[in-house]
């Protein structure tokens, strides 16, 4: 059976996409928490999971993400769970 590390270490990728797509989906929430004049509690550890996962994916693989290289890896990542 393989430890938790070993399944996060053979693939940081899905982990920076879930991290983006967690990050991306949790602006309108904070949005509506700050326009409601309302604490964003759910939404601020939502949003610090999300940079976990970045970061996670980050230190296990350094120099592979740029901005120029997001969609090459939102693209690979698509590919390879999803067709």
């Amino acid at each position: 059976m393989d430890t938790i590390r070993e399944m996060v270490l053979r693939d940081p990728d899905l982990w920076f996409v879930i991290g983006l797509v967690v990050l991306v989906l949790s602006v309108p929430s904070l949005i509506s928490a700050w326009s409601d004049r309302r604490r964003p509690w759910a939404t601020g550890v939502t949003v610090l999971i999300a940079v976990g996962m970045i970061w996670l994916a980050i230190d296990l693989n350094p120099g592979a993400y740029s901005l120029a290289a997001i969609p090459d890896v939102l693209v690979n990542v698509v590919g390879r769970y999803l067709i």
